[in-house]
C-alpha cells in the first residue's frame, strides 16, 4: 500500500469524487446510502449518459471488518460517489446503529437490468478481473441473455496491479482505448478498491462498479442458492454450503467478528455517557 493511501489526507490527493450527500446509515465509520435499487439504477443512468462519472462500491460483512482493521479502505469508501449495501449483515449492523438500510442488492442479481439499462444508452461495457478466460465467459453469457449488449473489452486480474507497472499501464491503455460506459471491476476486497482509488482519475469511463466474484457466478464456475434462500437472506448459508472450502473461512470468522465489534462499540458509547 502506497503510504499517502495510509491517511485520510494523502488519500484525499488522489481526487477520486464528490461525497454522497443523501441519507445514509454509517457502520465502523463507513458511509452507506439508504437507497433502493431504483435509485442506484437511477444514478448509473445518469452516469451512463454524460451527467457526471460515477465511482460505486459495495460493503458486505468482510468489507466492513476489512474497514474497521484498515482506515485506509474507510477513507476509500468515504470519498468514493456511492457505497451500496449488499448483504443482510449490513442491514442488520446499520440498524444495532439506529438506522435503516431499505434494501440491500447483490451484483449477481442486479448485472441485468445494469447490462439492460447500458444497452438502452448505447454504452459498452469492460470487465476486469477474476481468473483468466471467467471474464470471457461472463461476458459471452452477458450477450447471449442481452444480444444488444456490447462488450468493449475484457481482462483477467493476475497482473501486476502496482502502480506503474508495465502490467498495469497496460490495462489503463487498454480500457481507455476502448472507452467503455461501464467498468465492472473483480479483483476481490480490497485489491479491487485500492485499485479504483488508484486509477481512477486516469479511467476513461463514465461508470465503475467493484463486483467480486461477479463474473465466476455469469460464468457458471459459482453457483447460487436457490431463490428462496437468496430472497430470504440466507445467501451467505448457501455459498457456505455450496463452497465451503471457499467461504468458511469467511463466514465463521467475518460474522462473529462483526457481532463483537457490534457490541463492544455500542458498550463503548454507552460507557461514555
Amino acid at each position: 500500500m502506497n503510504a499517502e493511501m495510509t491517511t485520510a489526507k494523502g488519500f484525499f490527493m488522489y481526487n477520486i469524487g464528490q461525497v454522497n450527500l443523501m441519507e445514509q446509515a454509517t457502520v465502523f465509520g463507513v458511509r452507506i446510502a439508504a437507497l433502493r435499487l431504483a435509485d442506484l439504477l437511477g444514478r448509473a443512468r445518469a452516469g451512463l449518459t454524460g451527467k457526471g462519472r460515477l465511482l460505486v462500491m459495495h460493503v458486505n460483512i468482510t468489507a466492513l471488518n476489512l474497514a474497521y482493521e484498515q482506515p485506509w479502505l474507510k477513507d476509500i469508501y468515504n470519498h468514493c460517489d456511492l457505497v451500496y449495501c449488499d448483504g443482510m449483515g449490513v442491514q442488520l449492523a446499520a440498524r444495532w446503529n439506529g438506522t435503516r438500510l431499505p434494501e440491500r442488492f447483490t451484483l449477481a442479481d442486479w448485472v441485468w437490468p445494469l447490462a439492460r439499462l447500458a444497452a438502452e444508452e448505447h454504452a459498452s461495457i469492460y470487465l476486469l478481473g477474476n481468473p483468466p478466460g471467467v471474464a470471457e465467459r461472463a461476458a459471452r453469457r452477458l450477450q447471449e441473455d442481452i444480444p444488444a449488449v456490447r462488450i468493449a473489452g475484457v481482462q483477467h486480474g493476475y497482473f501486476d496491479q502496482a502502480p506503474g507497472s508495465a502490467d498495469n499501464e497496460r490495462v489503463i491503455q487498454a480500457i481507455n482505448a476502448s472507452r467503455p460506459g461501464l467498468l465492472l471491476v473483480g479483483l476481490g476486497m480490497p485489491l479491487q478498491e485500492r485499485w479504483l482509488a488508484e486509477n481512477w482519475p486516469r479511467l476513461q469511463v463514465n461508470v465503475a462498479i467493484t463486483c467480486g466474484a461477479l463474473f465466476e457466478y455469469l460464468a457458471g464456475d459459482l453457483r447460487r442458492g436457490p431463490a428462496w434462500m437468496t430472497q430470504h437472506y440466507l445467501e451467505w448459508l448457501a455459498r457456505l454450503l455450496i463452497s465451503p472450502r471457499r467461504y468458511a473461512g469467511r463466514y465463521l470468522r467475518d460474522i462473529p467478528l462483526l457481532a463483537w465489534r457490534l457490541v463492544k462499540g455500542g458498550r463503548a458509547e454507552s460507557l461514555k455517557r
